[in-house]
């Protein structure tokens, strides 16, 4: 396992540091001490009893920020999958089929940096933003954007300078993720057509003579491929490479896997309640 991931503290509310210390007994001489220790608040995160006291309330309203919550249950994927040989995979509408592949999805979740990833990109979907863009040619109507919107989104390429390129990938590659990780019955009832997967095909610099044995696979698959090649594109594209950008190249090589941690978190904590953390998909 590698180094405890810095950054947590960036996100945590002065709440969410009392909730922490509190579920877990310690002092109030903690709360400050923990602001700064990224390995307690990892331990924080990882302790039963801030889970229970984070998803296990029923009487009681708690107030916590999202990437707390996300942070949590991240965590505590990691001792689910300590205990099990298998997760059912999605074979199609309301179908599951059991998967042993829980060696690597513990390996994917075995780095504090990926651990810290996905609670980002999570947290970072609970707000999303969108707008209007004018397309190049003197075009005068302007077109709509949203970052739910894979195929709107990378329309922005088209306009964007060349500086602002590496981050339009890596939100393409993110929305990928996401949608294939938490909504993934929705993306394969609302498959894409065509036109579309041919846009987002060539938005991807996939070369052409692969693209035609591309267009037809099924949705899931399509987002992985996409969402790993928008990665790298990001990657390649940066003009300066920093952690944070590496723990991208390295999901987009384990996009498979982070995707299936994704689903399982979805199917045991964030269903049913996913609607009260992320915009309703499909609205514009």
């Amino acid at each position: 396992m590698d180094a405890t991931a810095p950054g947590y503290a960036d996100y945590l509310t002065a709440a969410d540091l009392r909730l922490l210390c509190d579920a877990a007994g310690l002092s109030d001489r903690a709360i400050a001490a923990a602001a700064g220790d990224p390995a307690l608040l990892e331990g924080l995160l990882a302790d039963p009893r801030v889970f229970e006291a984070v998803f296990g309330a029923r009487d009681e309203v708690v107030f916590v920020s999202p990437f707390l919550a996300f942070g949590v249950a991240v965590h505590r994927a990691v001792a689910d999958l300590a205990g099990m040989d298998y997760l059912p995979e999605r074979s199609g509408p309301r179908q599951r089929i059991p998967v042993f592949d829980t060696p690597q999805l513990r390996d994917f979740l075995g780095s504090a940096q990926r651990r810290l990833f996905l609670a980002e990109l999570l947290a970072s979907f609970t707000r999303v933003a969108s707008g209007r863009y004018r397309p190049a040619g003197g075009r005068p109507r302007a077109r709509r954007f949203s970052e739910l919107d894979p195929v709107r989104l990378a329309g922005l390429l088209d306009v964007a300078p060349e500086e602002s390129r590496p981050g339009i990938y890596r939100r393409l590659g993110d929305v990928s993720l996401f949608l294939a990780g938490v909504f993934p019955d929705y993306s394969a009832r609302h498959a894409l057509g065509p036109i579309d997967v041919s846009r987002l095909l060539r938005s991807a610099r996939v070369p052409p003579g692969e693209r035609d044995g591309l267009s037809a696979a099924p949705a899931l698959d399509l987002l992985e491929y996409l969402g790993a090649r928008w990665y790298r594109a990001a990657l390649a594209t940066a003009p300066v490479r920093t952690a944070r950008l590496d723990v991208v190249g390295d999901v987009a090589g384990r996009f498979h896997q982070a995707r299936r941690v994704l689903n399982h978190l979805t199917d045991r904590y964030l269903f049913g309640s996913a609607g009260q953390w992320f915009p309703q998909l499909g609205a514009s």
